[in-house]
């Protein structure tokens, strides 16, 4: 059973407003147990996971250079952590169980404390039992302001998230280790929020200019996003801005943990809904409405300026070193054997270890890193996908640079989408000391094999 999807704008539902944005006032983010209103109205309240008592978790705004501190309060019944999205970081502070710390037990606590060098939207989330911790809505906003504002009506973060609900209880479907999930897409729910609402609307006017923070929290589900009633500039990506902004023609991916910054005039006329929406086999649906009240002072509305720039590395590919990274296994490509460590194992024994995925051989985290760099150091990264599954690859610690088919350096990103049997470059300056890890942020490929890592020094 599913829930019913309703198509855009045939809601005969009341507006609701969205959740204003949460200003953290305590140094304290509380993993804990609460109850949500998740599904539509007339359906139960959820059970969830929550930082501080909602999903997503409190919004945390600063401005660029600031001194982020927050301490982690686990009142969960797992040990959990926090991995801040994006943000280039000391590397013990990245949140990693294994890698940069450890786990933050039942009862226990952890002080994250880390300056924010880049602008731009970015996220917070468990990264322990992640397929399950992020699913049960343990995830939050990070947003680094620029010095000067945009000069925007409305700069709303709209947290996407899809969620595999009961239909009759409404509760969350704890079946986090399903095999066919893993070895298939992924975890994909029956119930689509935004900001944790189903079906959420804001008030606008005609002719008001928006900024949209977008941000994918979903375990596994892409968006495929387009535009109704607004005419927008995509921004930024990853947080980081664009040398030229890009106008939205049509719709453009969104994949987990991928994030992207529109702006977007009010093109509707008063009395009318505008809206983002999703795009799917079965038809497009709204993820959150614009009820259009008046009409905006604006005239003329100005081109779009780009975004001041962020501090990042300069990348020279002159001498640059390739280096594969195959993505293997999953259904319909069964691994024939992979390593866990040192042992090689048949794809049977993986598969009883609930292991369907592996990189470069690998079906965990391998002992050695996949590149050992020297800091400052320019690398090119190829990941092939082998299978029949889209994979997004995230690298912690870095924004890396697409490398486009004809050669040249596309955008800044830190997750790069790749589809299935195809082929992406990325160009690393690998200029953040530490031990990172590179995964798929599908989250159950990455608990079933699709994870390593690398080290700067």
């Amino acid at each position: 059973m599913t829930f019913s999807r309703r198509l855009f704008l045939q809601s005969a539902t009341a507006l609701a407003v969205l959740p204003k944005a949460v200003r953290a006032s305590s140094t304290d983010l509380v993993a804990r147990k609460a109850i949500q209103q998740i599904a539509p109205d007339g359906f139960p309240e959820t059970p969830v996971w929550s930082y501080g008592g909602g999903v997503p978790g409190p919004e945390i705004r600063l401005a660029q250079g600031a001194r982020l501190q927050r301490r982690l309060v686990n009142d969960l019944p797992q040990p959990t952590t926090i991995h801040w999205h994006g943000i280039r970081i000391d590397n013990a502070m990245d949140g990693v169980p294994g890698l940069t710390q450890d786990v933050v037990k039942s009862g226990g606590d952890f002080r994250y404390d880390f300056l924010v060098p880049d602008a731009g939207t970015y996220w917070y989330y468990a990264h322990n039992r992640s397929v399950e911790q992020v699913a049960r809505g343990l995830y939050g906003p990070l947003i680094v302001e620029e010095a000067e504002p945009l000069d925007v009506d409305h700069d709303l973060t709209l947290m996407l998230d899809d969620w595999r609900l009961d239909p009759e209880t409404a509760h969350i479907v704890d079946d986090f280790d399903n095999g066919h999930d893993q070895s298939h897409a992924g975890r994909l729910g029956n119930l689509v929020s935004v900001n944790g609402q189903f079906d959420p609307a804001f008030s606008v006017r005609s002719r008001d200019r928006l900024r949209l923070r977008l941000v994918n929290a979903s375990n596994a589900r892409i968006y495929d996003l387009s535009l109704d009633g607004l005419v927008g500039w995509i921004v930024a990506l990853d947080g980081m801005p664009l040398e030229t902004p890009m106008r939205v023609e049509d719709s453009f991916p969104l994949a987990p943990a991928q994030r992207a910054d529109l702006v977007v005039d009010v093109e509707a006329q008063p009395d009318k809904v505008a809206g983002l929406v999703s795009r799917e086999r079965e038809g497009a649906f709204g993820l959150v409405r614009f009820a259009v009240s008046g009409q905006s002072a604006r005239t003329g509305q100005p081109s779009i300026a780009p975004l001041p720039p962020n501090p990042l590395p300069a990348v020279t590919l002159d001498s640059a070193p390739l280096h594969r990274m195959t993505l293997q296994g999953g259904a319909m490509r069964w691994l024939e054997s992979a390593h866990l460590g040192e042992t090689l194992l048949s794809g049977r024994e993986l598969v009883q270890l609930g292991r369907f995925w592996a990189l470069n051989g690998y079906a965990e985290r391998p002992q050695d890193p996949f590149l050992d760099a020297q800091r400052g150091s320019v690398h090119r990264i190829e990941f092939v996908n082998e299978t029949a599954f889209p994979h997004a690859m995230h690298l912690h610690g870095h924004h890396f640079r697409l490398i486009l088919a004809d050669g040249r350096l596309g955008p800044w990103r830190d997750t790069v989408l790749v589809e299935r049997g195809q082929t992406r470059q990325i160009a690393l300056v690998a200029d953040n000391p530490g031990d990172w890890l590179l995964h798929c942020h599908m989250l159950g490929h990455a608990a079933s094999g699709m994870m390593s890592w690398f080290r700067v020094t």
